[in-house]
C-alpha cells in the first residue's frame, strides 16, 4: 500500500508517518516508481506506536517495541528491552500517583480551610437568623369598648 491509505488505516497523516522513517521506527522501502510501499507488517508496527503513545510512551520508548516486532514476535513486548521500558514506566507513573495524591491532600486541606473561614465569616457579618415562632407579634390597637 502507500504512504496515503496506510496513513488513514492507522489514524495518522502522511507527514507523521514520514516523520517516523526519518527516526527509523517505520521502514522506507519504495517502489521502482518511487513511491514509498508499505504492508500489513507496517500497519501493525504503527498501531504498536499509537497505543504505546496513547498510554503516555514518548517516541523513543516505542523504538524497543517496534524492534522486538520486526524480529517476529507478534505481541511486540516480549522482547527484554521492551520489558525494561515497561518497568521504567511504571515506576514513572508510580511516581506521578504519590505526586498527584500529596496535591490532592494539600488541595483537600486548602479546601477545608477554606470553607471553615467563609463559615465563620458568614456568621459574623450576616444578622442572627429570625425564627418565626418567636418574632414579636404585632397586634392591632384596640377599639374604645373592647377589653384589652
Amino acid at each position: 500500500m502507500r504512504i496515503g491509505e496506510l496513513a488513514e488505516r492507522a489514524g495518522t497523516t502522511a507527514r507523521t508517518l514520514r516523520y517516523y522513517e526519518s527516526r527509523g521506527l517505520l521502514p522506507a522501502r519504495r517502489a521502482v516508481n518511487g513511491y514509498r510501499t508499505y504492508d500489513e507488517s507496517d500497519l501493525r508496527l504503527l498501531r504498536q506506536i499509537r497505543t504505546l503513545q496513547d498510554f503516555g510512551f514518548d517516541l523513543e520508548e516505542t523504538r524497543p517495541f517496534v524492534e522486538c516486532l520486526r524480529a517476529g514476535h507478534p505481541a511486540g513486548d516480549v522482547c527484554p528491552a521492551s520489558l525494561a521500558v515497561y518497568r521504567r514506566k511504571i515506576t514513572e507513573l508510580d511516581a506521578l500517583i504519590d505526586q498527584l495524591r500529596s496535591v490532592r491532600t494539600q488541595v483537600g486541606a486548602q479546601l477545608a480551610q477554606a470553607e471553615a473561614t467563609q463559615t465563620e465569616t458568614m456568621r459574623a457579618a450576616a444578622p442572627p437568623p429570625r425564627c418565626e415562632l418567636t418574632a414579636p407579634v404585632q397586634q392591632e390597637p384596640a377599639h374604645e369598648g373592647e377589653l384589652k
